[in-house]
């Protein structure tokens, strides 16, 4: 079983995402559509809806679910935790066996693998009818959307931003709100840092751990309002060779590695130990989430542990909506009582208290002045949820999620070996060979 944290940091087998795709292949059209417009649905249903969520993920979906047990006597949610490496493959498997449970609460990168083929239920209406659509991030109903219909709720997230030790970038006379506004400053200001604090190194990254670079190092690419994939879900290609926004981080941390700004462990940090040296004092920047870099630090750390959005590298900045969406399945046993439940978990009390799992809100207006003195660090991501973005594509775990995926492989050509230009021509390459295998 993977852990949330190997997921994000190793990814899939590539031959488990292989099988996983393959068995997608059939199971499209098998489900009978459910009508979510039909008149009470959603209303006083009973009976019993199951729920398949990432193992991962299993605190936060059981949390939601004991609190709506306790406030429904007829209505009952049971959670089937299922392990992240299973998981497209046993959906697939069960759609096209026409046996589904009445939800998934998976990650929001696979929405788009079953959207496609008719798996989930047209929520449209409903989404647009809540009273607070506009709250909701963006990023997650991004991968919930397919045909400009909404195919889902998001219901947990995991955003990256870029985390500082202020009591250290205070101690070599800086401020984190006036050097962290572009890629440039920061060099400069590590660069600084280098020089006043030459027993701590200015930043970090597993430069080994495909996913967590993912997560931290595309925000900077779409911060320049660009990305590594054009096109349509669909009729996609690689954006490599030629983004000069692209280039650009890749230099960024190539001066980072030449310049020794990072600890020399990088090079082969596979994500097994994302963010200890940051907790541990020996870094001042690190680009992560909440949970490596607050939720598992030591109490009197977190206050000194401050974030900001992610720059790009002359301004803007992004985080990554990471997290989970819940779709409600064509031929759900229970389809009303599903968007009972789904309605629930995006209830204030159920987001607010997400944190506790090491998770954030999916809703902007989550933040008040008491979430905001309990989760300090989650402010920053959930008030800008209008600045996450992840991309909508059917090969996401190839391109960037796999130990041997061409985002990886261009990571460590450019930043270690020196070879941007060959490293960006090579990543184009195999970023098209991926897409076109993946749109047949």
């Amino acid at each position: 079983m993977l852990s949330r944290r190997r997921f994000l940091h190793g990814g899939l087998a590539l031959g488990t995402a292989g099988a996983g795709l393959a068995a997608l292949a059939g199971c499209a059209g098998t489900l009978a559509p459910v009508d979510t417009t039909a008149d009470g649905f959603g209303e006083e249903a009973a009976g019993t809806v199951t729920v398949w969520c990432r193992a991962a993920t299993q605190t936060a979906i059981q949390a939601a679910a004991t609190t709506f047990n306790e406030l429904h006597e007829d209505l009952e949610v049971q959670v089937l935790p299922i392990p992240d490496a299973q998981y497209v493959t046993k959906l697939a498997t069960s759609i096209r066996g026409g046996s589904v449970p009445d939800i998934v609460d998976f990650d929001l990168i696979n929405c788009p693998l079953f959207s496609v083929r008719d798996a989930f239920a047209d929520v449209t209406e409903l989404v647009e009818a809540l009273p607070f659509r506009d709250a909701l991030s963006a990023g997650h109903l991004g991968l919930a959307t397919y045909e400009d219909r909404i195919y889902g709720i998001p219901f947990i997230g995991d955003y990256s931003t870029l985390f500082a030790n202020t009591d250290l970038l205070g101690a070599a006379g800086f401020e984190l709100s006036e050097i962290s506004g572009s890629l440039e400053s920061l060099m400069e200001t590590c660069l600084s840092v280098k020089s006043a604090l030459p027993d701590v190194h200015p930043w970090t990254f597993p430069g080994n751990a495909s996913g967590a670079m993912g997560f931290t190092i595309q925000p900077m690419i779409w911060a320049a309002d660009t990305d590594l994939i054009t096109g349509e879900l669909g009729d996609q290609s690689g954006n490599v060779v030629g983004n000069d926004t692209v280039e650009a981080v890749l230099e960024f941390h190539r001066q980072l590695w030449v310049d020794e700004l990072v600890p020399r462990r990088s090079f082969v940090e596979d994500g097994a130990q994302w963010g200890h040296d940051y907790r541990s004092g020996e870094v001042v920047f690190f680009p992560g989430a909440y949970g490596s870099a607050v939720a598992e630090a030591d109490a009197d750390f977190r206050p000194s542990s401050q974030n900001v959005l992610l720059p790009g590298p002359e301004g803007g900045h992004a985080t990554f909506s990471g997290g989970d969406n819940m779709c409600l399945l064509n031929g759900a046993p229970n389809a009303s009582g599903a968007w009972m439940f789904m309605a629930h978990t995006l209830e204030l009390n159920v987001q607010r208290a997400l944190p506790d799992s090491g998770y954030m809100p999916v809703r902007s207006d989550s933040v008040d002045s008491e979430f905001a003195e309990s989760y300090e660090q989650a402010v920053v991501p959930v008030s800008n949820l209008d600045e996450g973005y992840v991309p909508s594509t059917l090969a996401y775990n190839l391109l960037y999620n796999q130990s041997a995926s061409p985002w990886l492989a261009m990571i460590r050509r450019a930043v270690f070996d020196g070879d941007v230009a060959g490293a960006m021509a090579e990543a184009q390459s195999e970023y098209d060979r991926i897409l076109t295998q993946t749109q047949l």
